[in-house]
């Protein structure tokens, strides 16, 4: 009976509400007023609203402005009104309730048997204002590894930077690899990218990679205990990795080297646990790939170091 008392409020509401203009707004305001949390795709209020809008109409969601003032159905307007009101009483970030995530603007399926992409290796493999280790090695780059793949983001991603690559992708988590097939299918990727169920590399032995890509769980103890509401929808399994956050990248970097070609390396993103990583490999030259909004979370390592 609660939520029907909440949505027969929620339509109460916003009987007044016509336009994008005016749902944008009174999403903005309930955001606001809930305190709710960002980070999956969005970092403001204002940018969550018009995520929520945009792709809850089936419009671009880089066009906000020649929508603004249009009106809105009465089926439309129901759903705006339901889908601001389950991203308060829910706490579930947009791209669960919308299973739609973009990275570097090409669309993915997800659902809560994944995390919701987020990667600054994205911009670092695509951004051509980042600096990227394999920058003029979109021809010569022939096989590709992405650990902890997920959703199957990454891997898509190389798939579509590196034409000439084979790409391999595997998790841990049986769920999280029947969405990744999903994206590999939506994607026309189904000849490229091969999914592997398995710890780490345990399921490639004998295989080698001119690249290995990973944006592997990295977030400790503390940080864990401590989640938003918003970030307890997600597989915590995907998420955490032991009490300084490290000890999956350990694994990562202890392994590497056999799976490596001469002249490879690894991209890996591991949040901000750069001091930990450089204490427990002072022998290690890392290369920090920094991004707009990141510094020291992504490194590469050749296959020489």
């Amino acid at each position: 009976m609660t939520t029907g008392r909440n949505n027969a409020k929620s339509a109460l509401m916003t009987d007044n509400l016509t336009t994008i203009r005016d749902f944008l707004r009174y999403a903005v305001s309930r955001f606001n007023q809930a305190e709710l949390v960002y980070g999956h795709g969005t970092t403001t209020s204002f940018d969550e609203a018009a995520f929520i809008v945009l792709e809850g109409l089936h419009l671009p969601v880089d066009s906000l402005e020649p929508y603004l003032d249009a009106k809105l159905t009465r089926v439309e307007c129901k759903r705006m009104a339901e889908l601001i009101e389950a991203r308060v009483t829910t706490r579930k970030p947009a791209a669960y309730l919308l299973n739609k995530a973009y990275i570097q603007g090409l669309p993915f399926y997800v659902d809560e048997r994944v995390i919701v992409p987020r990667s600054f290796i994205a911009e670092i493999l695509c951004d051509d204002n980042a600096y990227s280790p394999v920058d003029g090695m979109e021809d010569s780059i022939e096989s590709v590894l992405d650990l902890c793949t997920g959703s199957g983001c990454l891997a898509i991603l190389a798939a579509t930077l590196f034409p000439e690559a084979q790409v391999d992708a595997v998790d841990l988590s049986a769920d999280a690899l029947e969405v990744a097939k999903r994206n590999v299918k939506d994607h026309g990727f189904e000849d490229r990218i091969t999914l592997y169920q398995g710890d780490l590399f345990a399921p490639l032995e004998g295989k080698k990679y001119d690249l290995i890509i990973t944006n592997p769980p990295y977030v400790d103890a503390k940080a864990m205990a401590e989640l938003p509401a918003e970030y307890k929808h997600e597989p915590a399994m995907a998420l955490g990795s032991g009490t300084d956050g490290m000890d999956i990248v350990r694994q990562i970097l202890k392994d590497a080297p056999k799976y490596l070609n001469p002249g490879g390396g690894i991209i890996c993103e591991i949040g901000q646990g750069r001091d930990v990583i450089m204490e427990d490999f002072p022998d290690k030259d890392f290369i920090w790939l920094d991004t707009v909004e990141s510094v020291g979370e992504v490194f590469w390592l050749s296959h020489d170091e």
